[in-house]
């Protein structure tokens, strides 16, 4: 998986919206920006290591924006089932 195939996918996309779906199990996997800061993507990061779910990093959330097809920058994105 990776970012290329994030355009194609039915996607979550910020931290909280992210949270809420790793909550109800609906994600399986998930990208942090590794420019986001910390406290920001740490909640993202625990959920998704206790549900067994893989974390990719990308190199900035101006990519992880543009591969979620946003005008804006994004800490964190997750595809869902």
């Amino acid at each position: 998986m990776d970012l290329q195939n994030l355009k194609n996918e039915k996607k979550v996309v910020g931290t909280k919206q992210t949270a809420r779906a790793l909550k109800e199990d609906k994600v399986t996997v998930v990208f942090v920006a590794k420019d986001a800061e910390k406290h920001v993507t740490k909640n993202v990061e625990e959920l998704s290591k206790e549900k067994g779910i893989e974390v990719i990093y990308v190199n900035s959330m101006k990519e992880l924006g543009r591969a979620c097809n946003i005008q804006v920058r994004a800490a964190v994105a997750g595809i869902l089932k």
